[in-house]
């Protein structure tokens, strides 16, 4: 394997070894709100014709699962190898900073991925899925996955300790993935939260994944692959010259 293959091969066999907890834990989590947000509200609300709610909560729970997933494996692998010490053999290695770019994203949207197709498989039994256009559904499952691996990957260079990181999650991902439409359509909402909501790069990821099963959605899903592309270039600029400078990880 050349370098980048074999960090890769590691970032996956790292979350696979312990798959109880960072693939079933997480499917088992998105079923119970899939269980609960079903049954309580599938006679009472209706958000598109014809479709059902909870059919319309089985996207936005996927990629919810994939987001979160991704920001995680990468987040979690580099603040562990930092505060462990064990990142210090990996800087003894002639890897590139792209080696280790590629290496910890591309690993991370396999975790975000896999997550995600077991959240969906488990929902059959709840839900009878639609794809009204299926290409729609891995652009934005790829594209998301990558942007929230890379926005972990900002994240694991910039926090020296683990509170930092529970910080840089609790109140800036989760926030943002929970208000992004996961449970309902902003369409539903007052003005005022429909334009706060449009600010929210998550809310494009999911619409844009949730028009691929539906062929409807709240916005254009060119916008939203022109918002979610530029959104990740910009990140992977920033977490490829973090890695190219070192920063926080060689002194």
């Amino acid at each position: 394997m050349t370098g980048w293959q074999m960090l890769f091969y590691k970032e996956v066999l790292r979350f696979w070894k312990v798959s109880f907890q960072t693939v079933a834990a997480p499917v088992l989590t998105a079923v119970l709100y899939l269980l609960i947000f079903g049954h309580v509200l599938e006679d009472h609300v209706k958000v598109y014709d014809r479709i059902g709610y909870t059919t319309f909560l089985v996207p936005g729970l996927v990629m919810m699962s994939v987001l979160q997933n991704a920001f995680a494996n990468s987040s979690s692998s580099l603040i562990q190898s930092k505060i462990m010490g064990s990142l210090v053999f990996q800087l003894l290695t002639p890897l590139s900073h792209w080696a280790w770019f590629v290496g910890y994203v591309g690993s991370s949207v396999v975790r975000g991925l896999v997550v995600g197709l077991g959240v969906f498989i488990v929902t059959l039994a709840f839900a009878t899925p639609q794809f009204a256009a299926p290409g729609w559904i891995l652009v934005f499952a790829l594209l998301g996955a990558a942007l929230l691996a890379t926005l972990g990957v900002i994240a694991g260079l910039w926090a020296d300790k683990f509170d930092q990181m529970a910080a840089f999650q609790n109140f800036i991902i989760v926030p943002m993935t929970f208000l992004s439409g996961v449970f309902y359509s902003i369409g539903s909402l007052p003005p005022f939260w429909q334009a706060v909501s449009h600010l929210n790069p998550f809310f494009y990821m999911i619409d844009g994944f949730r028009y691929g099963f539906f062929g409807q959605s709240d916005t254009s899903p060119w916008l939203s692959l022109g918002i979610v592309g530029t959104a990740w270039l910009a990140v992977s600029l920033l977490a490829v010259h973090l890695l190219r400078t070192g920063y926080k990880i060689r002194n």
